[in-house]
């Protein structure tokens, strides 16, 4: 089927001058006439000429196209992380590609794949809990395309990351925990292979030692996720008389174990504390509201997309690989 889209060589025709010459003039060329570029653009306007972009990226041999690989869409942080991302690269004349690995492993090295056929510039990447093995990424690197890491990094491959402050976040919620009198704080972690995983379990020991605690009699149990909360139900509860808080490494595990201990009888906050991490809007609606860490996913994407098109658009400049943090804040609610 033949395309209805009009090429500069369309307008030349109409109007009866070098295809040349309507390049020029749709970019404002000091060569041509201020008639001429009037006459062109009024023209490229009512025909509703858009430019070539497969032939301009194949000129400028760049396609201004990111690539994105999260694990979750529907999760509010990624999704504040995107908006972030589109904010600052629409603005700047690139268009965003999202793939979604769903922390598996095996597609997230498929999203890989499809970005580069897809001859993307760049790529932002958050790693899914399921990867260990890090060379898809560095396959990349060889292939010339720059990477950011933000919030799951890979620490095996040199590159750029913008990161939350997971040790501070962590020693944050802990702290106020002890703060309101909490002495033994249940732990529900990512798993630690993760940095991030590491981070925030070692700013929940800074806080106990900081408090005169021993960090290694610590109760730390591996749970990140609704589900998990629930098929560890029984770990929980067992543990449920020795707790007086609960620190989790995000909202929805923090509000799952609530419900659960809820659902027991315990009273929340009065006999078991939690804090959570993320300040998803769930946060503000949970029964109580939770305490949680705010992480600035919107900022966090403006600081990833920023670093990216800098190394895009000055390949020859050599720039020293960054990480940029993004500070937290303490959203002190009912829950703790």
């Amino acid at each position: 089927m033949k395309s209805n889209l009009i090429s500069i060589n369309d307008i030349a025709r109409a109007l009866g001058i070098s295809p040349s010459t309507v390049s020029r003039a749709l970019k404002d060329h000091p060569d041509i006439s201020t008639e001429t570029k009037k006459v062109v653009k009024e023209y490229a306007e009512q025909v509703n000429y858009r430019p070539n972009a497969l032939a301009l990226s194949l000129k400028r041999q760049r396609s201004n196209t990111l690539g994105l690989i999260i694990p979750e869409i529907a999760h509010h942080f990624f999704s504040s992380v995107i908006s972030g991302i589109e904010e600052i690269a629409y603005a700047k004349g690139y268009r965003l590609i999202i793939c979604q690995s769903n922390e598996d492993y095996q597609r997230e090295v498929m999203n890989t794949q499809v970005l580069l056929d897809n001859r993307v510039d760049g790529i932002f990447i958050s790693i899914s809990k399921t990867t260990t093995d890090h060379g898809h990424f560095k396959d990349l690197i060889d292939s010339g395309i720059p990477i950011v890491f933000f919030d799951r990094v890979s620490e095996e491959v040199e590159t750029d990351r913008v990161v939350t402050a997971d040790f501070e976040g962590a020693l944050m919620a802990t702290s106020h925990l002890l703060e309101r009198g909490c002495r033994r704080i249940l732990h529900l972690a990512s798993p630690q292979h993760l940095l991030i995983g590491r981070l925030r379990l070692e700013g929940y020991r800074k806080a106990l030692s900081n408090y005169g605690l021993d960090p290694g009699q610590g109760i730390i149990l591996e749970c990140d996720t609704r589900n998990e909360v629930f098929e560890l139900k029984d770990k929980i509860l067992a543990l449920a008389p020795e707790i007086d808080g609960i620190f989790a490494v995000n909202d929805f595990t923090a509000i799952a174990a609530m419900q659960l201990l809820q659902q027991q009888g315990y009273k929340i906050p009065g006999q078991i504390a939690v804090a959570g991490f993320g300040n998803d809007p769930i946060a503000g609606i949970a029964s109580p509201p939770l305490t949680t860490i705010e992480q600035q996913g919107s900022e966090m994407g403006r600081q990833a997309v920023d670093i990216l098109i800098r190394r895009i658009e000055n390949p020859s400049t050599f720039i020293d690989f960054q990480t940029r943090v993004i500070p937290v804040t303490l959203e002190q609610r009912a829950s703790g």
